[in-house]
């Protein structure tokens, strides 16, 4: 993902209605009466007119379809500006549910343990407010030796020890670099293995698996247990490259007992709203996504 680690600086983008045409739901429908499928989506899909407008960008996307979102932004306490409660409310109010967030936490060494322990705990006091179930870090620095990444899994291992005892789980979203290797081991595979299960989850990003070299559908199978949530991604929107298969993703995803998963658009051959409706109509057609 270019940049993930220093989103949260956006810029303005505007779509008109009539842009959008037919692909939008009117918004006179009720939307949480429209909703066929429980399709997530990842708010890092729309971080221009997040930035811009959160409330209109939110009543968007219950417009499209979406159900359960995944935040991207979160700082001095609030999530996009605005307060857990206040965010909570307008986001039930439209018909759909906070679910998780991506938060990517101080930087961490070993001598800032304490300090970072404490951001993580208040963090986990403000999302919890939100209904949050999940709370993801979307990347990290890599060393260059498996020791001190041992010392990262530790503290990840820490981490979701907190979130635990808040009634959260806490988790790790995956980019292709994981799939690079340190002292001939996978990273992937060495956090995986290097994690408590009842601790840390991992939240598997399909296509930047498969931009790794990797089959999504074979670490899932290897690991199973431990990808409750996915992101479903392509390299625009969802379905246009062909390059993912997304029928045998799901099939195995429900078979391990995947709890939730969120459409993320990063790049987009139209205007970012566009790109998610048309992400989200391919959800909806698709008889293999329940």
């Amino acid at each position: 993902m270019t940049n993930r680690r220093d989103f949260f600086k956006t810029t303005s983008l505007l779509v008109a209605g009539s842009v959008i045409g037919a692909n939008m739901v009117s918004a006179a429908i009720p939307a949480g009466k429209k909703k066929k499928k429980k399709v997530g989506l990842q708010l890092y899909s729309l971080r221009a007119d997040m930035a811009k407008d959160p409330v209109a960008t939110l009543k968007k996307a219950a417009e499209m379809g979406y159900y359960s979102l995944e935040t991207a932004s979160y700082g001095d306490g609030k999530i996009y500006g605005m307060l857990p409660g206040e965010i909570k409310k307008r986001v039930d109010d439209l018909g759909m549910k906070l679910s998780s967030c991506h938060v990517g936490g101080p930087n961490y060494t070993r001598e800032t343990h304490a300090e970072a322990m404490e951001w993580w705990k208040k963090a986990i006091e403000d999302h919890i407010k939100t209904g949050m179930k999940y709370m993801i870090k979307p990347s990290m620095p890599f060393p260059d030796k498996l020791d001190v990444l041992k010392q990262h899994m530790d503290y990840f291992n820490a981490v979701g020890e907190l979130t635990a005892a808040a009634g959260m789980q806490f988790g790790f979203h995956n980019h292709n670099r994981e799939f690079g290797k340190i002292e001939d081991k996978i990273i992937y595979d060495f956090m995986i293995q290097n994690t408590d299960p009842k601790k840390v989850c991992f939240e598997m990003d399909v296509y930047w698996v498969m931009k790794g070299g990797y089959s999504p559908v074979d670490y899932m199978k290897k690991y199973s247990g431990r990808f409750p949530l996915l992101h479903i991604k392509d390299e625009k929107e969802i379905g246009e490259s062909g390059l993912l298969d997304f029928k045998a993703i799901f099939e195995t995803a429900y078979a391990i007992g995947m709890k939730d998963y969120f459409v993320e658009v990063e790049r987009y051959n139209f205007e970012p709203l566009v790109s998610v409706q048309k992400s989200y109509d391919f959800m909806a057609a698709a008889a293999y996504v329940k």
